[in-house]
């Protein structure tokens, strides 16, 4: 989060990732050595087997076991209360920081990844492609991202991410913030088409532990209505609420086959790095 370059930081943060697991236990990241196969246009240059070059004067890729490209969608949650702030950054801030990390982690995949943000009134969609110049018109539109008002309009989401490719993983960065069930309406409307869905929940450390100090006016961002609190008397109960309500969301995504992570934007983005991993090899059975 310290590099402000979005590119940079995504590259920097997911090949110290890759590196850090190459030689772990953690399985299906295409690591393992198949088969050739010769290359064709539009191919990765960098999974050339230039070895194989020397000796046959033919270009050839080199295909792991479980090397298969998917398609990859990546939604984020442009509604205001995604400006909340929580020390030297925006909720906003780590979703950009996050989804640009699983955009340059898909592309080593060799995957296809398109990018739809959610704000009041819109839907901005860039379709999923496989190649450097759309990679960076993904983190150009994730730059360009400024929360307001409440959650997209329903509109026919099942008709927009029914998709033509069977194998396709939709991840859903969010704080879940919802006035009346649109968020919940979106996600059943997306699991009824089958795919892989993963939620990442964003919540900041003062949402979490409601670290503030003496009375506090909170204020809902997205509907400008505030109320008035004492921590030190509010606390027990609020985490009690946290916890069942937490629970709850956690318990109707899981009923959906939605896979579901609560993230502390405080914490580093490799827990959800891996969680992408998996769920990605599930596809690809």
């Amino acid at each position: 989060m310290a590099i402000k370059d979005l590119p940079l930081a995504a590259k920097t943060t997911v090949d110290g990732f890759l590196a850090g697991i190459h030689n772990s236990s953690v399985k299906g990241i295409g690591m393992e050595f198949s088969q050739y196969r010769s290359y064709q246009p539009g191919d990765d240059l960098r999974r050339l087997d230039w070895k194989m070059f020397a000796r046959s004067d033919r270009y050839y890729i080199r295909e792991s076991e479980i090397e298969t490209s998917i398609s990859v969608r990546l939604l984020v949650d442009a509604s205001a209360s995604m400006n909340h702030t929580s020390g030297a950054f925006t909720k906003i801030e780590y979703a950009r920081y996050l989804a640009a990390s699983l955009a340059y982690l898909a592309q080593r995949q060799g995957d296809a990844t398109g990018l739809f943000v959610f704000r009041q009134g819109e839907l901005f969609s860039l379709p999923a492609r496989q190649d450097h110049q759309h990679l960076a018109r993904i983190y150009y539109q994730l730059e360009q991202i400024d929360p307001q008002g409440g959650f997209t309009n329903p509109v026919d989401y099942k008709s927009i991410f029914s998709g033509i490719n069977k194998r396709e993983l939709l991840i859903f960065i969010t704080d879940y913030y919802e006035q009346d069930g649109e968020i919940s309406r979106l996600l059943h409307a997306l699991a009824s088409n089958k795919h892989e869905i993963i939620v990442f929940h964003l919540l900041a450390p003062n949402e979490i532990n409601l670290d503030y100090k003496g009375f506090s006016t909170l204020e809902d961002l997205e509907t400008g209505k505030t109320i008035r609190i004492d921590p030190s008397q509010s606390k027990q109960l609020y985490k009690q609420a946290l916890e069942k309500y937490l629970a709850d969301v956690r318990a109707g995504l899981l009923d959906k086959n939605i896979f579901y992570r609560l993230i502390n934007t405080e914490h580093p983005v490799d827990e959800a790095l891996r969680d992408f991993l998996v769920q990605r090899n599930k596809i690809r059975g």
